[in-house]
């Protein structure tokens, strides 16, 4: 699935992308309402060429970490010690199936978790 999480910070220069849909105004001051997991994937980086291809915009927040995001949602991929990536960030909650669908097309394995504004687990996905 994932390549292993080898690469410098150099090579993210190729990630970045300022071509995708900015976040809608919506969505830019709300709060963190979607977190989770992609399981069995250790390098940031090859996921973010995913959603740079996908048409999203993408720019590297840390030394291994990137930032993705379209008009309905932003998140961050973060690695940690261990073979899963953390994402965390904001989606237009109407989208989840959305973004869940493009994990799908991806081929990762993922769990995603949906919170309302008084930070209430609303939905669960788990593939």
């Amino acid at each position: 699935m994932c390549a292993s999480r080898r690469r410098s910070n150099a090579s993210s220069v190729g990630i970045t992308s300022d071509e995708g849909e900015v976040l809608d105004p919506e969505w830019a001051g709300a709060a963190n309402n979607v977190c989770g997991s992609l399981h069995g994937c250790r390098d940031a980086a090859s996921v973010a060429e995913r959603f740079v291809r996908a048409g999203w915009r993408s720019r590297s927040s840390s030394w291994y970490g990137f930032e993705v995001g379209t008009s309905w949602c932003q998140v961050e991929l973060d690695p940690v010690e261990g073979p899963d990536i953390l994402l965390s960030g904001v989606v237009d909650p109407r989208r989840i199936d959305e973004l869940a669908g493009l994990l799908d097309h991806f081929g990762l394995t993922y769990s995603l978790e949906l919170y309302d504004g008084d930070d209430t687990l609303v939905r669960e996905i788990r593939a």
